[in-house]
């Protein structure tokens, strides 16, 4: 897909989740490359990115994700022009047919 002008008129949205405290103890070249994502988009053209990082070290089987839902509220608002993540399996699982 071709970013186009009315993608950079809407925010893009970093959104960074590492699941379990372990991960963020000692995985933190994972988190430099997350909070990296925000200068990609800047260098595709964005001025307006926005870093949701709210759900570190929650996992997500049943457990509220508050940055989740910031970044769903965002979307359905059509404020979003681009979503970046390292794994899009950040975003959502469907744990009961085992596809995401």
């Amino acid at each position: 897909m071709k970013i186009t002008s009315d993608h950079l008129a809407r925010g893009a949205f970093i959104y960074i989740r590492q699941s379990t405290v372990d991960q963020l103890a000692n995985n933190h070249e994972s988190r430099r490359r997350h909070y990296g994502l925000a200068d990609c988009a800047h260098a595709l053209g964005w001025t307006d990115v926005t870093v949701i990082d709210d759900d570190l070290g929650r996992s997500g089987s049943g457990i509220s994700r508050p940055g989740f839902e910031k970044l769903l509220a965002a979307i359905c608002e059509g404020r979003v022009g681009a979503v970046f993540a390292i794994e899009v399996s950040r975003l959502a699982r469907n744990e009961a047919t085992g596809t995401r």
